[in-house]
C-alpha cells in the first residue's frame, strides 16, 4: 500500500505514524524473506536480520522499514552503503552498522490473512506480535491525535522522521493503491546553476545542476532540478548554452562535483556541461543527506534579483531535537 502526498494532515478517522527515513520492506516468515516494495530481495545485504526474521511465527507477514541508527539518529547514507555486492564487505558492514526493523503493519498473522481487516485491528495485533519479538524489531509509534502527530512532525525530524503518514483506521490494506496520505518536510533555498544536462535527443534542457558556496567561496554541487515545462526546454537550453564555461564547481577533491560514477548510476550517461555561475534558481527540497539534496528538487522560480555569491551553505536548515530512542518510545 502506498501514499499520496498532501500539504496537511487529514482530519477525522485517521491514525498517524512517523514516515521513516529508510528502505520500505516486507518481512516474510517460513521461507524467511525480506523484500523491497519493488519485490527485490534485501536479506543478502542485511544478514544480521535473518535471526529476527526467523523469530516471526510461521505464516506471518509484516510491512515495515529497514533503518540504520547511528548516534541515536537515522543514517540513510550508512543504510545505502549496505547495498554492496561483495560478501566480505556485507559481513563487515553488518557488524559495523547493523540494521533495525521498524514494523508498521501486519498483513498476515500465523497464516491468517489480515489485509481485509481494518487498520485498528491490524495495529492491535501487530503490537501484540512485536512485544514478543527480540531486538532489533521495533514497533512504530502511532496516534489518533492529529495535534500529537503535528508535534512529531516538527520535533522528530532530526531523529529521522521525514514526515507523517496517515492511515484510515477503518480501512483495509490495499496493495498497489495510494490509500494512505503522507505529509513531508519541504524547504526552499536559492542555488547557483553550475551546469546542465540536455535531453537524450538534444532537443532541450534536461536538468540543471545546482550549487552552493562554502565559507571559502568554493561552489559545491548539491543536487539537480529537472521539472521544467516541455514548451520551455528548448529556450532554456539556448539560454544556458550561451553561458558555457570551462568549469564552474571547485577542484576535484576540494568540493563535491557532479557526474561521478557509482554503483547507483547503473551505467547512465552522467555527462554535463558547466556554465558560468550567473543564474540563481529558487528550489524546494524535502531531505538532505550528507549535505546534498536526497531527491530531485522542485523548481519554484528564477531569481535575477539574487547575487549568486549570496547562495551559501548556511541557507540549509539542520533540524535539532530528540533522537530515535525518544521517537520510538512515544
Amino acid at each position: 500500500m502506498e501514499a499520496k502526498v498532501q500539504d496537511d494532515l487529514p482530519e477525522g478517522d485517521w491514525a498517524y505514524e512517523p514516515k521513516w527515513d529508510g528502505f520500505r520492506a516486507v518481512a516474510w516468515s517460513g521461507e524467511v524473506r525480506l523484500d523491497s516494495r519493488n519485490h527485490r530481495p534485501l536479506l543478502r545485504y542485511f544478514p544480521e536480520l535473518e535471526a529476527p526474521l526467523r523469530a516471526l511465527p510461521a505464516g506471518t507477514v509484516v510491512d515495515g522499514e529497514v533503518v540504520v541508527v547511528r548516534g541515536d539518529r537515522l543514517d540513510f547514507d550508512a543504510l545505502q552503503n549496505r547495498l554492496h555486492p561483495a560478501a566480505t564487505r556485507v559481513a563487515r558492514l553488518a557488524a559495523e552498522t547493523p540494521a533495525t526493523l521498524v514494523a508498521f503493519d501486519l498483513l498476515a498473522d500465523r497464516a491468517e490473512d489480515l489485509r481485509a481487516e481494518p487498520f485498528d485491528e491490524r495495529r492491535r495485533r501487530l503490537a501484540v506480535l512485536i512485544a514478543g519479538l527480540p531486538a532489533p524489531w521495533t514497533l512504530t509509534p502511532s496516534t489518533t491525535d492529529r495535534a500529537e502527530a503535528g508535534r512529531w512532525f516538527h520535533e522528530f525530524e532530526a531523529a529521522g522522521c521525514d514526515g507523517i503518514v496517515a492511515k484510515r483506521r477503518s480501512g483495509p490494506y490495499e496493495e498497489g493503491k495510494r490509500a494512505m496520505v503522507k505529509v513531508k518536510h519541504r524547504r526552499t533555498v536559492d542555488c547557483v546553476v553550475g551546469g546542465y544536462r540536455e535531453l537524450d535527443d538534444g532537443s532541450g534542457l534536461g536538468s540543471i545542476l545546482l550549487g552552493l558556496y562554502d565559507e571559502a567561496g568554493r561552489l559545491h554541487f548539491i543536487g539537480h532540478c529537472s521539472g521544467f515545462p516541455e514548451k520551455d526546454r528548448a529556450a532554456l537550453l539556448e539560454r544556458f548554452a550561451g553561458l558555457r564555461s570551462a568549469d564552474s564547481f571547485g577542484a576535484e577533491g576540494e568540493v563535491r562535483r557532479p557526474g561521478a560514477e557509482s554503483r547507483w548510476s547503473a551505467g547512465k550517461d552522467l555527462s554535463w556541461t558547466p556554465v558560468r555561475p550567473k543564474v540563481v534558481a529558487e528550489v524546494s527540497y524535502d531531505q538532505l543527506t550528507g549535505g546534498r539534496f536526497r531527491h530531485a528538487t522542485r523548481f519554484d522560480r528564477w531569481r535575477p534579483d539574487k547575487d549568486p555569491a549570496a547562495c551559501t551553505m548556511d541557507q540549509l536548515e539542520r533540524p535539532s531535537g530528540p533522537g530515535f530512542s525518544a521517537m520510538v518510545a512515544s
